[in-house]
């Protein structure tokens, strides 16, 4: 399989991030060549054929590093997840499906846009079925568990439905904060002429730093830093709702700001 160089730089943190069966789970979908191939062909879809943003393996992998580091900020502070809050799994179950979900979350952008979270679903279902047959064959209970939140971090990653576990709402956030400038680099040099939708690269060139660290009153905290006002725009009409619709709003907190200038505090 033919990677990218940024697809195997993100794949190289994400693997030194785990141990364990996650590892293990890992290391099979990054090795897995038809979800190789539909992560690509979803980036012909979205970038060649729409004129989009990436939303295929550099995409999908940023999110699940994104995901990943607000997982552990979560864990750390003692923070339980739905899994193992109510008795059906572990903090290792809990990480597996954010992983999954989020490294497959884009998969529906092989067909279309509109919707794309629900065909999402469909898509991945039979390889979600594959990697828990592989890693859970003996216990039925997490396999048809873990799916069904598997499958609720990628119906929700837009916002358009509400989720409840705190597992699909990592999945959520770690999709909004892909907006760094290279993630809208292919598309705005292939930009002929304007039309409609500019304003979401444009606004996404402006954004230079997605930082998730641990935060000051909170788990998590998330700073943005920008080289434009334009940049606003990213936060408050994506990723920002995006938090809002989320689980782990309440243990997140949010700021932007252009350099040299005063940082805004959102949450």
């Amino acid at each position: 399989m033919k990677k990218s160089i940024k697809q195997e730089q993100l794949e190289k943190k994400i693997l030194l991030k785990l141990s364990g069966k996650t590892l293990e789970v890992v290391k099979y979908i990054f090795n897995d060549e038809e979800i190789q191939i539909l992560q690509d062909y979803a980036n012909v879809v979205s970038i060649k054929r729409l004129g989009f943003n990436d939303h295929g393996p550099v995409h999908m992998r940023t999110a699940a590093l994104n995901a990943l580091k607000m997982f552990e900020l979560l864990a750390f502070a003692e923070i339980k997840f739905n899994l193992e809050k109510e008795s059906l799994g572990t903090l290792e179950d809990s990480k597996i499906v954010v992983l999954i979900a989020t490294l497959l979350h884009d998969l529906g952008m092989t067909v279309a846009r509109n919707k794309h979270e629900f065909l999402s679903v469909d898509i991945a279902l039979p390889i979600i079925n594959r990697i828990l047959k592989v890693f859970y064959r003996n216990n039925l209970k997490k396999q048809v568990i873990l799916r069904s939140m598997i499958i609720e971090g990628i119906f929700g990653h837009m916002a358009t439905q509400t989720i409840h576990s705190l597992e699909a709402g990592l999945v959520l956030v770690g999709d909004g904060c892909d907006m760094e400038k290279g993630r809208a680099r292919i598309t705005t040099l292939l930009s002929t002429k304007p039309q409609v939708g500019d304003i979401h690269k444009y606004s996404s060139r402006a954004i230079l730093k997605v930082n998730i660290i641990k935060g000051d009153r909170k788990p998590i905290k998330i700073l943005v830093d920008m080289s434009q006002s334009v940049g606003f725009f990213q936060i408050e009409e994506v990723l920002y709702p995006k938090i809002a619709s989320s689980p782990v709003k309440k243990y997140i907190e949010l700021y932007a700001g252009v350099e040299g200038k005063d940082v805004l505090r959102y949450l």
